[in-house]
């Protein structure tokens, strides 16, 4: 049994690198643009409208991860850049990037697992119809370069997350974030801002907070970069 789980395991290994997509795969060639660097895990979910969706380098979209720009496959008239992740991202196990008009992630975006990310939602005004044939008006959404977004976050449409950003775990995102803030709840909410001069400061009393200060992070992903081939 143990020769054989290994076996196994280094099949799924070889299925995971191969099937990774890197700069020189062909299907990378279908996206508006795919950074020197950057991978897409396998196994990913749907990817729909590749030309649509433009991703920087150095950045990794990790395994059952859902990008798609447009309605389905050949929507008409899409415009060439509706989903734009920046470079050096990492993008979460489960997470979905569902845009129809733009969703713009800044470089150094962090997810945690299952982060969804839209910039439409489904109507309900009319009573005599099913709301999943019904659409609200799309918003265009943003996410500021340094931001982390923790594990099932959810950003709707019309939401701008500013740069070096936390939001926590489970929040939903419908507004505007300001910079440098730390934003947790439904809706989310502002609880910690940076002012200059006074370093962090709690929201609601006023009073200065000092977080924790450790060692930045070093992403070590080379092992990942073998879906480049």
């Amino acid at each position: 049994m143990t020769t054989a789980g290994e076996a196994i395991r280094w099949s799924w290994d070889q299925v995971v690198s191969v099937g990774a997509i890197g700069p020189r795969a062909p299907v990378a060639h279908r996206f508006g643009s795919f950074g020197a660097g950057s991978i897409i895990c396998f196994p990913s979910q749907t990817i729909v409208n590749e030309q649509s969706i433009h991703i920087g380098a150095g950045t990794t979209i990790a395994p059952y991860v859902a990008l798609s720009a447009g309605w389905g496959p050949g929507h008409p008239d899409l415009p060439d850049r509706v989903v734009t992740i920046g470079d050096r991202c990492l993008i979460g196990r489960g997470s979905t990037v569902i845009g129809h008009q733009s969703i713009e992630i800044g470089d150094d975006v962090w997810t945690g697992h299952y982060v969804h990310i839209t910039d439409m939602n489904h109507g309900y005004d009319l009573v005599d119809r099913p709301i999943s044939v019904q659409n609200q008006p799309e918003e265009p959404v943003s996410i500021g370069e340094g931001s982390w977004l923790g594990h099932g976050v959810v950003v709707l449409p019309g939401a701008r997350i500013g740069r070096h950003v936390v939001v926590g775990a489970n929040s939903v995102v419908t507004g505007e974030i300001p910079d440098f803030s730390v934003a947790v709840g439904v809706p989310a909410r502002v609880i910690r801002s940076f002012v200059d001069g006074k370093g962090w400061i709690d929201a609601r009393s006023g009073l200065p907070v000092d977080p924790p200060v450790r060692p930045p992070i070093t992403l070590v992903a080379d092992h990942l970069l073998a879906g480049e081939a």
